[in-house]
């Protein structure tokens, strides 16, 4: 018998957990893409690459969420559930990895003065990177809900 984990596939907490990734990757992208410089830096297109893939992979789990939720049925396939949680651990290291980066690179252009970076660049890019550290917080938090759910199965 599948326990209720709150914050496991099917629930309405993992609903609101991938509606919270789907957001902050989505800010993330929007930051990074509204200016055209963001290509010129090997960690910034990292970061578009890897937020280009959390947030299709995100809405597709918020559809599976909402659709388990309304309908009232949980999903029970052992299968599904673990390439679930290995697509969830594999972008949640890659989230925190291009978030990092993203922190990393902008804080020593921030050091490197306004020759460097204008603020109005460096501010986006400080927002992206903590879109992407909050993406990735909800979407470790969602794998290790389920993967806390799969031994149940």
């Amino acid at each position: 018998m599948m326990e209720r984990v709150p914050g496991a596939l099917g629930t309405s907490a993992s609903l609101a957990l991938r509606l919270g990734q789907t957001i902050f990757s989505s800010a993330s992208l929007l930051f990074m893409c509204l200016d055209v410089e963001f290509y010129s830096y090997t960690s910034f297109s990292y970061l578009v690459t890897v937020m280009g893939l959390v947030t299709p992979w995100s809405v597709s789990l918020a559809l599976v969420d909402a659709y388990s939720v309304f309908v009232k049925c949980l999903p029970r396939h052992p299968r599904v559930l673990l390439i679930l949680i290995v697509g969830d651990w594999a972008l949640s290291f890659l989230s925190l990895a291009a978030a990092c980066s993203t922190a990393s690179v902008t804080s020593l252009m921030v050091s490197a003065g306004p020759s460097r970076c204008p603020s109005r660049l460096c501010s986006r890019y400080q927002l992206s990177a903590a879109m992407a550290f909050l993406s990735w917080f909800l979407s470790f938090a969602s794998t290790l809900f389920n993967l806390w759910l799969l031994p149940s199965l």
